[in-house]
């Protein structure tokens, strides 16, 4: 199936390389990252992450990192379960 032309319109709008390819935005002024995400045959363009914030990483080192990243992960589990349409779920994937 080929991709729609208001997704490629919304791609190019926002520099995309592709589906599922997130993409950081540091001039954007509140969000930090940028996707368009894919599920089946659906399409939605998702900004997610606060402006300035790190995460912890996938391998935090400090005792306090290692914290709030368990706190991430506890305090949004529902909305990571939701899958790829979710901004929770890019925001798991790719800051913490």
């Amino acid at each position: 199936m080929a991709t729609p032309d208001r997704v490629k319109a919304q791609m190019k709008k926002n520099n995309l390389k592709g589906v599922n390819k997130p993409k950081r935005t540091p001039n954007h002024k509140t969000k930090s990252h940028v996707v368009m995400a894919k599920e089946g045959s659906k399409y939605k363009l998702i900004r997610y992450g606060q402006q300035g914030v790190k995460g912890a990483g996938k391998n935090p080192s400090s005792k306090s990192q290692k914290a709030r990243k368990a706190s991430f992960k506890k305090r949004h589990a529902k909305n990571i379960a939701k899958g790829k349409m979710s901004a929770a779920w890019w925001a798991n994937e790719t800051k913490w």
